[in-house]
């Protein structure tokens, strides 16, 4: 099977980086919505001095519509609270709807269902993006925006008797270890990195 969202061999709808992605946001999910929850608040620029986010006539809304614009509030827990029916309903098609719970709840819940629902529910790939989705519209909220992959170069692993090189694109997050989507080679000291920057193409390192 391939990952659904990057087409990698993968054991089950998603590689192993995608599942701990998911996995990860869904850990992440509530505690970043709480934080939403905070920026709804009209900003002040002083003490008591309210600065309006909108040039409009009449009444100032007691909620800040920057927000509004960019998340709209309670759509997290919707939006989870029906992947967890439809998880239950593939899983337990016998079951009924899940018992009244929370955005926290129902991330708890289906972050506990993450392997299976790597290797056994078709809709993954979907759940996976849509998870990412919230998180990333969270985070432009509160401002703390997910580090990008940095590309490091070229895998530089001989990978048989006549020297061919791998030559995959290696990238990483910012303090991960750089390793090799491919081939699964880890360059960790700082001579293997050393290395690897040598053998580098001239027109990429």
């Amino acid at each position: 099977m391939t990952c659904e969202l990057c087409g990698n061999s993968a054991s089950g709808y998603l590689c192993n980086r995608h599942r701990e992605q998911l996995a990860d946001g869904l850990q992440e999910l509530p505690a970043l919505y709480d934080e939403v929850g905070e920026c709804l608040v009209p900003r002040r620029s002083g003490w008591g001095e309210v600065v309006a986010t909108k040039a409009a006539a009449g009444p100032r809304s007691p909620i800040n519509e920057d927000v509004l614009d960019t998340v709209t509030w309670g759509r997290a827990a919707e939006v989870l609270r029906l992947w967890r029916e439809d998880v239950r309903r593939v899983r337990w098609p016998h079951r009924g709807a899940p018992p009244p719970g929370g955005l926290a709840e129902d991330c708890r819940w289906l972050a506990r269902e993450v392997d299976w629902i790597v290797s056994s529910y078709p809709a993954a790939g979907d759940f996976a993006r849509e998870v990412w989705e919230l998180e990333q519209q969270a985070r432009s909220v509160v401002g703390d925006p997910t580090p990008r992959p940095q590309r490091v170069g070229l895998c530089a692993r001989i990978t048989d008797a006549e020297g061919t090189v791998c030559g995959a694109v290696l990238s990483r997050l910012p303090g991960e270890v750089v390793r090799c989507r491919w081939c699964g080679t880890e360059y960790r000291t700082e001579a293997e990195l050393l290395l690897l920057y040598h053998r580098q193409p001239k027109n990429v390192a």
